[in-house]
């Protein structure tokens, strides 16, 4: 049984996981921060894990996945952060936002894309990822010798639907991996009212 199936047994019927910026940062990784343990959700290395592996492993899903990470430096003395994996890349775009509560910074959301390949001549693909990190008077000392810290990471793929392993080359063995349903849209119902016409 995977770690999904396991969680949503134990979860009421029609339970839905969709929390706000704002419940990510202050109910799920301050908590962990603080060394608080969340069964909803995983840890990932991503330098050691593809986007598309994502969703077998994560404990809580639908059409976008939670967990947590440690940010890797890319060099021992520098802020700037290593998102690179074996078949990629994540890289960020746009500005990151901020994430309030009550009009206090509480936090910050950056958006990243994974590029298959290498920079500069990576392939963007469909898989997004939000990454969450606290920020304000939750954050860290802007002065700090800590080489790693926790963030929340949101992933998605914008083709609503999980496509099959992309390994490069011969690095993944397609034929013997089963891919993922397709997901299906929140406003489908079922029962005798129901209209499945558009």
């Amino acid at each position: 049984m995977s770690n999904l199936s396991m969680v949503e047994a134990k979860l009421p019927p029609g339970f839905r996981f969709h929390p706000r910026d704002e419940e990510l940062i202050c109910d799920y990784l301050m908590k962990k921060v603080t060394s608080c343990e969340c069964p909803l959700m995983i840890e990932v290395d991503l330098n050691k894990c593809e986007p598309w592996d994502i969703p077998e492993t994560a404990c809580v899903g639908g059409k976008e996945w939670y967990f947590y990470s440690q940010r890797d430096r890319k060099y021992s003395t520098g802020l700037r952060t290593n998102r690179a994996t074996v078949s990629g890349y994540w890289k960020a775009t746009g500005k990151d936002r901020a994430v309030m509560r009550s009009g206090t910074l509480i936090g910050m959301r950056k958006t990243l894309v994974f590029y298959q390949g290498r920079a500069p001549k990576g392939r963007k693909t469909d898989w997004v990822m939000h990454e969450f990190r606290l920020e304000g008077p939750l954050g860290p000392p802007k002065i700090s010798s800590v080489k790693e810290d926790w963030v929340l990471c949101r992933v998605f793929c914008k083709n609503r639907e999980v496509p099959a392993k992309q390994g490069m080359g011969s690095s993944y063995d397609d034929t013997s991996s089963s891919s993922l349903p397709a997901l299906m849209d929140s406003y489908i119902t079922f029962g005798p009212n129901s209209n499945q016409s558009k």
